[in-house]
């Protein structure tokens, strides 16, 4: 398993567990859907470890299976549930707290 540098704002503010960090990873890439071993690989979760509580982010619909290709089941962050839509909301509003001004001046500029 690769080690993350940087930790985001999200897993500073909330903790680095793999639940938190399998949803970190979803609401980063939530345009995407992914198989369960990329969902492992890039969040830096064990397969064995996602296996334990993938079934209950299924079961109460955080996340939701898209497609199926060959074996694999792909999966990706439900934008549908409301817990779902909050939890991105308070991402974005931990990214818009921590920047900072002169950040923000060089985005408006840009």
């Amino acid at each position: 398993m690769k080690i993350k540098e940087n930790k985001s704002l999200f897993l500073r503010q909330f903790g680095d567990t793999p639940q938190l960090r399998v949803l970190d990873f979803l609401i980063d890439n939530y345009n995407f859907d992914f198989p369960m071993t990329e969902i492992a690989r890039e969040s830096n979760v064990s397969y064995n470890s996602l296996k334990i509580f993938f079934p209950y982010l299924i079961k109460s619909r955080i996340i939701v299976k898209t497609r199926r290709i060959g074996k694999s089941d792909y999966y990706k962050l439900n934008l549908e549930n409301q817990f779902v839509k909050n939890l991105m909301k308070l991402d974005w509003s931990l990214v818009e707290e921590n920047i900072s001004p002169r950040q923000e001046a060089q985005l408006v500029e840009a």
